[in-house]
């Protein structure tokens, strides 16, 4: 039998780091991931400058025009100095509150059809094609439909046909992000649910609709601020009005309504009530965004247990 000599395995060369090539792929990645970052921070700016500009400029403009009166005051008659929109600031949370409790249920509920029950069917194709298509109609289209249905047949106009335009304007955002969010839910945690014999309508309430709600509130949030300042279906619905109201079968004022009436008008002191009410509007639906928010992150609308 003859033997070979056996030879020893080749250690491996040590990475030499301190060498040219190294050194130059170290310094460009470096560099690349700095100027992927400073796009980053650029891109960031860029959105949030025209919020910054508008921001800054509303209070500029109507800071100076905010006192006492302006929020426990009706308008003055035409020629009078002073006056307020306190009735349009309670009439636009009247309509807000309406449009909020009929279109984000609906909006969720179509969500979970579409994400958890409609997978594949045909009617779940049509809901979602319908959604997609409602979320590109203009706003005032909807208002001219809503005077056509509901306020041509009780004839006149009121606070509750405002509230149904802007449910309908919210439906089909809550319903695509409630779908979205729900999608992104792992269906582990599904299929742990039902392994413990829990009904599959039960699991979407308890585990799905749980686990995905702070992006599902989000999604509300994003609708309630989108219709908060339409005032073009409102001219429709509510038509506004210049004193006190609580009937919802009666028109009632709203704040973008109220600036649209005064920014078309002649008079110097509606213009700078006007640019008070703008910057009313916008403060509200910024704290009315951030708190839920807030909540959200604090766990007291948060999905986790």
């Amino acid at each position: 039998m003859s033997t070979q000599p056996v030879i020893p395995p080749t250690q491996p060369r040590p990475m030499n780091f301190q060498s040219k090539a190294m050194r130059f792929n170290t310094a460009r990645r470096s560099a690349t991931n700095y100027f992927v970052g400073g796009l980053a921070v650029l891109a960031t700016f860029i959105v949030l400058a025209p919020l910054a500009a508008i921001l800054f400029y509303l209070v500029y403009k109507g800071a100076s025009s905010l006192n006492l009166a302006f929020f426990t005051h009706v308008p003055a008659p035409v020629g009078e100095p002073g006056g307020g929109m306190a009735n349009s600031i309670m009439g636009s949370g009247v309509i807000l509150i309406l449009a909020s409790l009929m279109g984000i249920p609906i909006g969720i509920s179509a969500g979970v059809y579409l994400a958890e029950f409609g997978r594949g069917k045909v009617l779940a194709n049509a809901v979602r094609f319908t959604a997609d298509v409602l979320n590109g109609v203009p706003s005032i289209v909807m208002g001219i439909a809503i005077y056509s249905l509901v306020v041509m047949p009780q004839k006149h106009f009121s606070a509750l046909a405002g509230g149904i335009v802007l449910a309908i304007m919210m439906v089909p955002t809550v319903t695509r992000t409630t779908e979205e969010m729900l999608s992104t839910v792992p269906h582990a945690i599904r299929e742990a649910a039902l392994g413990l014999g829990v009904p599959k309508w039960r699991t979407v309430l308890s585990v799905s609709l749980r686990t995905a709600s702070p992006g599902i509130i989000t999604g509300c949030m994003l609708a309630f601020a989108r219709v908060a300042g339409e005032t073009a279906p409102l001219l429709f619905t509510a038509f506004g009005n210049q004193f006190w109201s609580f009937k919802l079968n009666e028109p009632i004022a709203a704040l973008p309504l109220q600036i649209f009436v005064y920014a078309i008008s002649p008079y110097d002191e509606w213009h700078r009530l006007a640019w008070a009410g703008s910057l009313v509007l916008i403060v509200m639906i910024m704290v009315s965004v951030t708190l839920v928010r807030i909540y959200a992150s604090r766990g007291v609308l948060k999905g986790g247990s």
